[in-house]
């Protein structure tokens, strides 16, 4: 086994050499060199350059969201026109989402309000603008929710930030209760991307903060009816990467004040198991089994992975990849609520060599898909449905 450290969410990676290359594009229906040998031979029949550019965006979406098949293959590959071909890949988007129960369409839509915004550090104009919109959203689908007020040192000039973690609760009646979670802040800035002229430029967080705030948005308008015994809570953490210097500053710190207000038995809920959503729209998606996760709670990643089995949702590989320090962390150390982590940190694709679009200055809508929030929120929707209904 061949192992290497790479970056990863907020500290080290461990991740298996050996599932990088290869497999992984035939899982996915062959993203990658597939894609590329379908453009070279593109090229060589002569097609103007746009039609070949095209082809190869078609080609390659449908592929990485794994909804192409021979016979939209043959359709693009015969188009005459950059409009046909993109005709054909939006239909086949909008069949596959028009087939879900869970909107994809509608998270992402949620996704692309939230980025408009633009940055949603804590404490700022931005994030308070977001708080607004989601108390506003998550009240009117028929929800009670905290804003569980704290603050916190700035890193660099020492002044409190004031922070709030949002409990979005539904069937606050019933004692035993799930959570699932998300961050809804953004890093102050885009410091991990390649070119150092962009590191002090504008960072929207589509990916990394806003996909976990659209899918629980349309999550929560199925909450009002889901009958069962057991209540839920969505959970908003602020302050998970209030970060300038990752060596000098602290991260997770709405989760680990949450988890402190539980542990001291300052909040009534008591939790049976914890889903944190974090890098859930990649285009790309690719979730396998977080090592963390599996180290503190291994029956509920088995739980959640074989909901997605079931329901044949093949972006969830029931392999380990990646030990990733997250807000789950806090969750499981002090609150000891068993709580697992759900993450694509492979953004956009596993593959040594390539740039990671975390942290940088292309984590935008444009990366992200509301196929991949529809297949995440399908499986959140149904893992819901065996817990509140047993």
């Amino acid at each position: 086994m061949n192992v290497f450290i790479s970056r990863s969410k907020h500290a080290m990676v461990l991740a298996l050499g050996a599932m990088i290359t290869g497999v992984i594009g035939v899982m996915i229906g062959g993203c990658g060199g597939g894609v590329a040998g379908e453009a070279d031979a593109l090229v060589a029949t002569g097609d103007s350059s746009s039609i070949i550019t095209a082809r190869r965006d078609a080609l390659k979406e449908l592929t990485a969201t794994a909804l192409i098949t021979a016979d939209i293959r043959l359709e693009i590959e015969a188009a005459d026109s950059v409009a046909q071909i993109q005709s054909i890949a939006t239909k086949a988007i909008d069949t596959f989402l028009a087939g879900q129960e869970f909107d994809g369409n509608a998270a992402f839509k949620m996704l692309e309000k939230v980025c408009a915004i633009g940055s949603r550090t804590s404490g700022s104009d931005g994030m308070r603008k977001q708080q607004e919109l989601l108390l506003d959203t998550f009240e009117k689908l028929g929800a009670e929710v905290d804003m569980q007020l704290f603050s916190a040192r700035h890193p660099i000039d020492g002044s409190a930030v004031p922070m709030a973690n949002m409990i979005i609760q539904w069937h606050p009646d019933r004692a035993k209760r799930v959570m699932i979670c998300a961050h809804y802040d953004t890093r102050p800035y885009p410091d991990n991307d390649p070119d150092p002229k962009k590191r002090k430029a504008l960072f929207v967080g589509a990916n990394d903060g806003a996909s976990g705030v659209g899918l629980l948005v349309e999550l929560g308008r199925f909450m009002k009816d889901l009958e069962g015994n057991v209540g839920v809570d969505f959970v908003l953490f602020d302050g998970e990467e209030l970060v300038f210097e990752s060596q000098r500053d602290p991260f997770f710190l709405g989760s680990e004040h949450f988890a402190r207000e539980v542990a001291a038995g300052a909040l009534d809920q008591r939790y049976e198991a914890a889903v944190l959503l974090d890098m859930v729209a990649d285009k790309e998606l690719q979730l396998y089994q977080e090592i963390n996760s599996c180290r503190y709670a291994n029956d509920l990643v088995q739980e959640v992975w074989g909901v997605a089995r079931r329901l044949g949702i093949r972006q969830f590989f029931s392999r380990r990849r990646h030990e990733v320090r997250d807000d789950h962390l806090a969750l499981n150390e002090i609150a000891r609520i068993p709580a697992i982590d759900i993450i694509d940190f492979d953004y956009p694709r596993p593959s040594s060599g390539r740039t990671t679009y975390w942290h940088t200055t292309k984590d935008v809508p444009q990366n992200c898909s509301a196929v991949s929030l529809a297949r995440v929120g399908t499986v959140m929707l149904e893992w819901l449905r065996q817990r509140v209904g047993n």
